[in-house]
């Protein structure tokens, strides 16, 4: 006999790895700014900018 689910889950499977690889991109990006000779704010601003882009981008291609 099967339970019924309890409570409905937060995100989707497919939002979460929307979500991410935003992430992973946002790492990418703040990593490799700070090694290139950035600020840490640079870093980081870089890093924001990039998980938009990549959960816009993502969210895109995956269908």
């Amino acid at each position: 006999m099967s339970q019924p689910n309890p409570e409905p889950s937060l995100l989707s499977q497919r939002a979460a790895v929307v979500f991410l690889l935003g992430v992973l991109a946002a790492v990418a990006a703040a990593v490799l700014t700070v090694l290139a000779g950035g600020a840490l704010a640079d870093g980081l601003l870089a890093g924001g900018g990039a998980f938009v882009a990549g959960v816009l981008f993502f969210h895109t291609i995956i269908a």
